[in-house]
């Protein structure tokens, strides 16, 4: 009984040396850590929404997909290890915009910290509504089979509005609750989703060829003319791995609840780590599986349930058996939707902590140790995002585009500037040591060449219907972030607030300009610092 309570005493005196106070229940062990970046990544969530569930089959086709998958992963893995090596030196609920402000040289604290907070918080929301508004999809379409129902993008919305009250309530209660669903949110994505693929394998009549697989392309992003003619086959491939790059993100969970982790300066990364790995590894056996067990390529690509994967399924298992298995997809991205929620409000909660959000939203439920109020804003903003479906087909497109870029954005800039300033990071027990700057430079190349081709079209002839509206929410979105730093932020955000150290000095923290002042006066020694521990 010694070792846990002295593990979290550790835990929160270095949660006080990054200047906080314990304020979340600290109860998750490493595997809980993991269990959540690994349910938000859910690659089942991403394959049959995103990845088969959409374009992909038209963009690049089989062998994009395949290979795109292992390439996808391979660079990802650069990111998550150096996310790793950065949140074993800070484990904070804040994650990346707090890694910024730590890791930015002195006099560039606030503005680092904004950029990557605001970046953060609009992927955070983004991805939510790409998962469960994908949800509400699958639910509509698997409707359909053996029914009279017809989807229409108001009932859409009220399933998707449904769902997220769901998510929300259930967040509500406080961590304790959510361990018992991180636990069978594992269980799902792993045995079960394992189970799928193995019977989807076994059931399937015929198989397609390890060529079909690997090596069919298809370029279907044009009639008559694709972009393979108009461009070039490259620039399909490379539109043809986005949604898997979609599907894996969302691993800074396990920095978002490292203030509810134990041991969290080793738990955590090690959280991150295996959240990539093994959703590369499951992924890719689900991906492949789906893929040899197609059994009309034509008939597939178009399904008239309008839904790849549910006609594989139904060509494999019947009606019956696609809407057995579909239930199953559906709860795993259930799961996968109520846990972007809570990586939503952990990282809302601590960003309002350090001014970055209006104070009302820094509050942490004294009876379910849950900040309820950013909870209920992850909802609210998630369900706003989803609105405009109602009137434009690629609205879903840009929501999951904003996600992928506002989310790797705020991932890559910490890592940027520890590439730029090695002298500010002082290292925590995951250290890469003389690789980190290599490793580093590899996720961030990475990550600009995603959100380039993130912002291209992948569909010919360009109008309305088929414009990558991505660049434009991008733009908008910083447009937003630059020039509210510059017209007041700069003027009192400060980054992230010495709470404990303000709070003994008698410092209103919640007072804009207060800190300026009392750092002036000599109230306070200055930028909060990382020592290693």
């Amino acid at each position: 009984m010694e070792e846990p309570i002295m593990k979290k005493t550790q835990d929160e005196d270095r949660l006080a040396q990054l200047g906080y106070k314990q304020e979340l229940n600290r109860d998750w062990s490493m595997l809980h850590n993991f269990g959540v970046s690994f349910s938000i990544i859910s690659v089942v969530t991403g394959i049959t929404t995103y990845d088969l569930g959409t374009s992909e089959l038209l963009t690049g086709g089989p062998g994009v997909m395949s290979v795109g998958w292992i390439v996808v992963c391979f660079f990802t893995l650069f990111v998550g290890i150096s996310m790793a090596e950065i949140v074993s030196a800070i484990p904070t609920s804040g994650g990346p915009y707090f890694w910024a402000a730590i890791l930015a040289p002195e006099g560039q604290e606030g503005f680092f910290s904004w950029v990557t907070g605001w970046f953060n918080f609009t992927g955070q929301f983004a991805v939510t509504t790409g998962i469960t508004f994908g949800l509400a999809n699958l639910i509509s379409t698997t409707a359909t089979v053996k029914t009279s129902y017809e989807p229409s993008a108001g009932k859409t919305i009220g399933i998707y509005a449904a769902l997220l009250i769901s998510h929300g309530v259930i967040n509500s209660f406080g961590v304790h609750l959510l361990r018992y669903l991180n636990n069978s949110s594992i269980i799902l994505h792993s045995l079960g989703i394992s189970s799928f693929a193995i019977a989807l394998l076994a059931k399937a009549p015929t198989h397609q060829s390890a060529k079909f697989v690997f090596a069919t392309f298809n370029d279907g992003t044009g009639d008559p003319i694709g972009w393979s003619q108009r461009a070039s086959p490259a620039y399909v491939a490379a539109c043809g791995v986005l949604m898997s790059q979609y599907t894996i993100t969302g691993f800074d969970a396990s920095a978002h609840l490292s203030e509810e982790t134990n041991n969290a300066s080793w738990n955590a990364p090690i959280g991150v780590l295996m959240s990539v790995g093994c959703s590369a590894i499951f992924g890719f056996f689900l991906l492949i599986s789906l893929l040899f067990s197609i059994q009309d390529f034509d008939r597939t690509v178009a399904s008239e349930v309008e839904q790849p994967v549910l006609q594989i399924l139904i060509d494999v298992f019947g009606e019956n058996g696609a809407i057995a298995l579909m239930t199953l997809v559906m709860v795993c991205v259930w799961h996968c939707g109520l846990f972007s929620m809570t990586s939503n409000s952990r990282m809302m909660f601590g960003f309002a902590r350090d001014g970055g959000l209006p104070h009302f939203f820094n509050s942490v439920d004294a009876r379910f140790k849950s900040p309820i109020r950013t909870i209920w804003l992850a909802a609210t903003l998630s369900f706003l995002l989803a609105i405009p479906s109602l009137g434009s087909t690629v609205a879903f497109s840009a929501a999951t585009s904003i996600a992928t870029i506002g989310l790797y954005i705020s991932y890559g800039l910490p890592i940027l500037i520890a590439i730029i300033w090695p002298g500010n990071f002082q290292k925590g027990p995951f250290n890469l040591r003389s690789a980190s700057r290599i490793v580093g430079l590899v996720a961030v190349c990475w990550i600009c060449f995603i959100s380039i081709i993130f912002c291209l079209p992948t569909t010919n002839p360009v109008d309305s219907q088929t414009l990558n509206y991505t660049p434009v929410a991008v733009g908008i979105v910083a447009v937003w972030i630059f020039g509210s730093w510059f017209l007041w932020a700069r003027k009192w955000f400060t980054g992230p607030i010495r709470q404990i150290e303000a709070e003994r000095a008698g410092i209103d923290i919640n007072e804009p300009g207060a800190l300026e002042e009392a750092e002036a006066a000599g109230k306070l020694q200055g930028s909060v610092s990382v020592s290693k521990s």
